[in-house]
Formats: C-alpha cells, sequence, structure tokens
C-alpha cells in the first residue's frame, strides 16, 4: 500500500471541486470521485476515478489506502439507493479511519421532513461507523442562485418565489474548507458543524448583489409558489420541492440563524454571498 489519501466523493460539484483543490494545495493525496469526467490538466496529487457512493461496490478501487473519506450525496442519491450501511461497510473495509459527511441543517430543523429522510438515515450509519466521523450540516446554498443564470445572462432578470425571506446562505468554498480541515486536522471527531452564510440575505437582495457585480441592473420578478414549485418540479423530485419550498417561504428561527461554526473552524467569518458571486461572474455574465 502505498501513502494514505483522502478520498473526495463527487469531486466535480460545488463542494468537491473546491475541497480536492484545497486538499492538493496543501500536499495530500488525493483519489477524487466523480460520475463526470476530470478537468483535462492534471492536478499534481490528484487521482480521477469514475464511479460515486450510488454503488458501494464500485466505491472499493476508490478508497483503496483511503485514511478519510469525504462523502456527500448528490441528486437522487438524496432520496433513494443502496443502504447507507452498505458503503459504510466499504469504508470499513478499507481501513479508513475518518469520514467526514455533507447532511443538511434540515435533518436537524425538521427532523421529520421526509425530503430529508435518506440523509438522516445517512448520518445514522456514519455515527455508528466505529471510527471517527464529522457531519456537515449547511444551510442553502450561495450556489442555488446558478438557477437564476440563464435567465440573468439572456433578460438580467431573477425569477424566483419569497423575495423577501432572508436566510443565511452559505459559500460551498467555505463548506469545503471545513471539510479539509475536519479531514486534514484533529479535534473534530465527533462533531457537528452548522455552516450558514455570515447574514441573511433575501432573492431580492441577491439580485442587487448580482447587479451591482455586473454592472446592470437586474430586476426580480417575484413567482407565487405555484409556480416556483411548478418550475422546480422539471427536475426534483415532488417531495423535494415542497420541503425545499416550506424552508425558503416559512423558515423556522433556527433556519434563519447565522451560525458561529464557520468562524469557529476557519477563525474567520465565513464568506458573504457577494463573494461568491465574484468568483461565480462569469456564469452570469
Amino acid at each position: 500500500m502505498g501513502v494514505p489519501v483522502i478520498t473526495v466523493t463527487g469531486a466535480t460539484g460545488n463542494v468537491g471541486r473546491v475541497l480536492v483543490e484545497l486538499l492538493a494545495g496543501a500536499g495530500e493525496e488525493v483519489v477524487a470521485v466523480s460520475r463526470r469526467p476530470g478537468p483535462a490538466d492534471p492536478v499534481p496529487g490528484v487521482r480521477w476515478v469514475p464511479g460515486g457512493v450510488g454503488d458501494a461496490e464500485s466505491m472499493r478501487p476508490a478508497l483503496d489506502g483511503a485514511r478519510a473519506v469525504f462523502l456527500v450525496l448528490g441528486g437522487e442519491l438524496n432520496l433513494r439507493g443502496e443502504r447507507p450501511d452498505a458503503l459504510m461497510k466499504v469504508v470499513a473495509d478499507a481501513g479508513a479511519e475518518r469520514i467526514v459527511l455533507v447532511s443538511s441543517q434540515v435533518s436537524a430543523t425538521r427532523p421529520e421532513a421526509p425530503s430529508h429522510a435518506r440523509l438522516r438515515g445517512f448520518e445514522a450509519a456514519v455515527r455508528a461507523f466505529g471510527r471517527e466521523f464529522t457531519v456537515l450540516r449547511p444551510g442553502g446554498f450561495a450556489s442555488n442562485a446558478l438557477a437564476w443564470a440563464e435567465s440573468v445572462r439572456t433578460r438580467r432578470t431573477v425569477f424566483a418565489p419569497f423575495g423577501d425571506v432572508a436566510l443565511p446562505v452559505v459559500d460551498p468554498a467555505d463548506i469545503a474548507a471545513v471539510a479539509a480541515a475536519a479531514l486534514r486536522e484533529d479535534g473534530h471527531a465527533g462533531r457537528v458543524y452548522e455552516l450558514t452564510g455570515p447574514e441573511p440575505i433575501s432573492p431580492r437582495g441577491q439580485a442587487a448583489v448580482l447587479s451591482a457585480a455586473l454592472g446592470e441592473e437586474v430586476a426580480f420578478v417575484e413567482l407565487s409558489r405555484e409556480e416556483a414549485r411548478a418550475g422546480m418540479a422539471r427536475f426534483m423530485p415532488e417531495q423535494v420541492v415542497a420541503g425545499t419550498l416550506d424552508v425558503l417561504g416559512d423558515p423556522l428561527p433556527a433556519e434563519r440563524r447565522v451560525a458561529p461554526d464557520v468562524q469557529a473552524v476557519l477563525g474567520r467569518p465565513a464568506a458573504p454571498f457577494a463573494a461568491w458571486v465574484a468568483r461565480s461572474l462569469p456564469a452570469f455574465a
């Protein structure tokens, strides 16, 4: 067996892509796992492996020699797939000592929500893992604004429901940075980190940030809940749509709260929505 590695699932996603860069930049040997191809230009210290957590047995090559594993579900895997303990067995068989799971704030704030039952199942499996674990529970992602990219590019307009309901959306780069710390450093075992941005911001406020970054007016058009549901149902399961709209339209006090954990782990404030926009501006230009 060679140098111990860190295995990163979802390696081309909004969190995983940044995490791979952070770990490689810190000198770690990384196995990056994704259903989509990796970058054309190889990154020193990173080996790309096709695959995903939806097939536990297929993960064995990616886990060979892993001392730590980053686990994130995506798309349909949030609702269906193999039992979580099947993947945990493969991780344990590989000899990994540490696992970091991306769950959701909703797992705690709405513990009966059917839209997040599978994530709660993965949390339970990780706790029963018998090794070190850390659970990350982010709130809404700043990168969810990419759903507006086409309408901003073509019409300079954001279409969204609940225009004045503000939530402290988190920059995926901050999730990646906290994950990197939990994967590489001691002191995070058994911890559950709630990850949010530094301040609540509404969809209308996000449109204003896009306007300022583009130097052009971006209009905001408020959708009804039913209009939003119809649009989201084209690419999301109905129960996920319903759960998402419940949080966006009628957030609980705990979902509006700015959590301290990003600053506690990283020693700096969480990044504002404007920082994510500045990095992502080509998508909207």
